[in-house]
């Protein structure tokens, strides 16, 4: 009985095991290979929507431009450090080809073919247009190479095995792009695209499961900050209901909010980001924004009294 036992355990595991590989294998896109002028005016625009600089400047430094990396990005699964992503050619990203840089940006895989830990918000960016990746890649290219190697990420067993992603991904990243709902307007759907896409809002603004997948029935509902200090506040018209589109774009604009209170924390180098948009863009997020419907988020902590 016995030897009959342990040879079919040791397929069943085996087969198991051959189905955890097959289904964690990091999946890149097919991507187009006909030559484009990119328009770098647009990169620009995109790597201020997707607030490139608030995780990848070198941190304590004044220059925005100086994509060291090196920021601690806390969660309850461990520490992660922003990469370099400046042009230098040995610890930045000046070896990686367009299509390298797509797949990382849009699709959480390196290079070397792994998986990237979603810490880098790929779940919203894969939302994105291919093109505006080749043109935002063209525009980092521009700035100032940064030497320095990043120290690794200090994440714990078994969170630290990237493997075990690719699950996560299947559970949270449905890969479909964005697709523009043609009974709104334009400018709403530009705005649903910087929101959704480049600028990655419901990363921060949403309530997460025990997995760290974000609570799609209260997207946007506010919730603890993922790096565990502080209250992310709901962005739908529970939150903000008060809120015309113009005090929206303001405080996009300037971080100051129509009560007199302003932005801070985390989102004082967003906003930074944000206001070097076109005022059009800022226009329509604000659009999108506003037409949030209400949404009941988890409930803040109480203020100690004396607390401010």
């Amino acid at each position: 009985m016995l030897r009959r036992t342990i040879p079919a355990l040791l397929i069943a595991a085996g087969a198991a095991f051959g189905v955890y590989w097959w289904l964690t294998a990091p999946a890149a896109l097919a991507l187009p290979v006909a030559a484009r002028a990119p328009n770098l005016v647009n990169g620009q625009e995109l790597f201020n929507a997707g607030g490139c600089a608030s995780c990848h400047a070198v941190p304590n430094q004044p220059d925005r431009l100086r994509l060291g990396g090196g920021l601690p990005l806390g969660s309850p699964f461990g520490t992660f450090y922003a990469p370099n992503i400046s042009p230098d050619p040995t610890d930045g990203i000046g070896r990686w080809s367009e299509a390298d840089f797509i797949n990382a940006a849009m699709r959480g895989v390196s290079p070397e073919g792994t998986h990237y830990f979603p810490a880098f918000p790929y779940t919203s960016y894969h939302l994105a247009d291919v093109d505006d990746f080749r043109d935002l890649f063209a525009y980092l290219k521009t700035l100032p190479a940064v030497q320095g190697k990043v120290r690794d990420h200090d994440v714990p067993f078994p969170f630290n095995i990237r493997r075990n992603v690719g699950i996560w991904k299947l559970l949270f990243m449905d890969g479909k792009p964005f697709a523009p709902d043609a009974s709104r307007s334009p400018q709403w759907n530009r705005g649903a695209y910087l929101v959704n896409g480049f600028g990655h809002c419901a990363e921060c603004h949403s309530p997460r499961n025990f997995l760290s997948g974000i609570i799609t029935s209260q997207r946007f509902a506010g919730g603890p900050n993922p790096d565990g200090e502080g209250w992310v506040p709901n962005i739908t018209q529970k939150g903000i209901g008060a809120w015309s589109e113009k005090d929206i774009a303001d405080f996009l604009e300037t971080g100051d909010m129509p009560e007199g209170d302003s932005a801070s924390g985390a989102m004082r180098p967003v906003i930074k980001n944000l206001a070097q948009l076109t005022r059009e863009d800022r226009a329509a997020m604000a659009s999108y924004l506003k037409s949030l419907p209400p949404v009941d988020g988890p409930t803040p902590p109480k203020r100690k009294a004396g607390g401010g």
